[in-house]
């Protein structure tokens, strides 16, 4: 794969009772790969502050390591069969969320990755909703965009 991606990342919560839509974002990046792990670095523009949040994900066999800075603050750690705890801050406020994977497959092609990752997701120690990710990162010059 080239340094030069296009990324698109799509996530769907089933909360109780509501109905849910996805949520999606299709930017371009850069890609590298050392010591095993894929890395896929972009920036996301708040529509509402026009302020910048730079994220870093990092891929390894079942794990998915994503990190955001900036409108935004937070390390979430997708590993299968281990739920992760940490802090999500927000401009208004911060929340302790849990990450419970129950499926972390990344697939790697010449051209292209596709990552899904199926977890639970709790704030404040309470069951929120059942989430899944779906990330498709393609070089650049693949020749077929579709994402």
């Amino acid at each position: 794969m080239t340094k030069d991606v296009l990324i698109a990342i799509s996530g769907l919560q089933f909360a109780d009772g509501a109905d849910s839509e996805p949520v999606e974002i299709i930017t371009s990046g850069v890609y590298y790969k050392k010591n095993g792990k894929h890395y896929i670095l972009y920036d996301e523009v708040t529509e509402e502050t026009c302020r910048t949040t730079k994220n870093i994900i990092k891929l390894g066999d079942e794990v998915v390591d994503i990190t955001k800075r900036g409108e935004v603050n937070v390390h979430m750690m997708f590993e299968k069969n281990k739920k992760n705890v940490t802090y999500y801050y927000t401009p208004y406020g911060s929340l302790l969320i849990g990450i419970d994977a129950t499926k972390v497959l990344v697939e790697e092609k010449e051209h292209d990755l596709c990552v899904t990752v199926d977890y639970m997701l709790e704030i404040n120690y309470e069951h929120m909703a059942d989430c899944t990710i779906t990330m498709k990162v393609k070089s650049k010059n693949a020749g077929d965009f579709k994402i």
